[in-house]
């Protein structure tokens, strides 16, 4: 077989250098859809009005969502589905929250994956505990529907504003 494309990956793990050529079997395109910022945009907005059929409506139905491990909110991982969310995760933060805000400030796309760079500011019902924490979120979108999530945040500043 003839290869139309070698690519050369070369990673350092310890003292083990790994290398290894590839043959794509389909094209890889680096180029991003303007589409797939628009639609991440999209769940944010609806964050922010607290409009969750915004939110649920660019959702695949079998979304795989998952909370950073140490996420209070992590104990349900993978959440499968928009209803799965809604009632065990979003129910939880909307019942537990003064306000929680999500508030993207970068934006990062390769194609059908985007990363969205941001803080949460937030404060707890109980403890009356103010948060502010970075997030990462990494989504995966395909056919016009997020189909994967991601978080990465401090975890220790959730639990703290917590009271756990």
């Amino acid at each position: 077989m003839k290869t139309l494309l070698s690519i050369l990956m070369i990673s350092t793990c310890g003292s083990a250098v790994v290398a290894c050529t590839h043959t794509p079997t389909e094209t890889i395109t680096m180029t991003a859809k303007p589409a797939t910022k628009t639609l991440i945009q999209t769940i944010y907005d609806g964050f922010a009005e607290g409009d969750m059929a915004k939110v649920t409506s660019v959702m695949a139905d079998d979304i795989v969502w998952n909370e950073a491990q140490g996420n209070p909110y992590a104990d349900l991982n993978p959440y499968i589905g928009p209803d799965k969310i809604l009632s065990g995760l979003f129910s939880r933060l909307g019942g537990e929250w003064d306000y929680f805000h999500a508030t993207p400030e970068e934006f990062i796309v390769d194609g059908e994956r985007v990363v969205a760079l941001g803080h949460y500011k937030a404060q707890h019902k109980t403890t009356g505990k103010e948060m502010d924490a970075p997030f990462v979120h990494v989504w995966t979108v395909q056919n016009g529907k997020l189909t994967t999530f991601q978080q990465y945040t401090d975890t220790a500043a959730h639990v703290d504003a917590m009271g756990e």
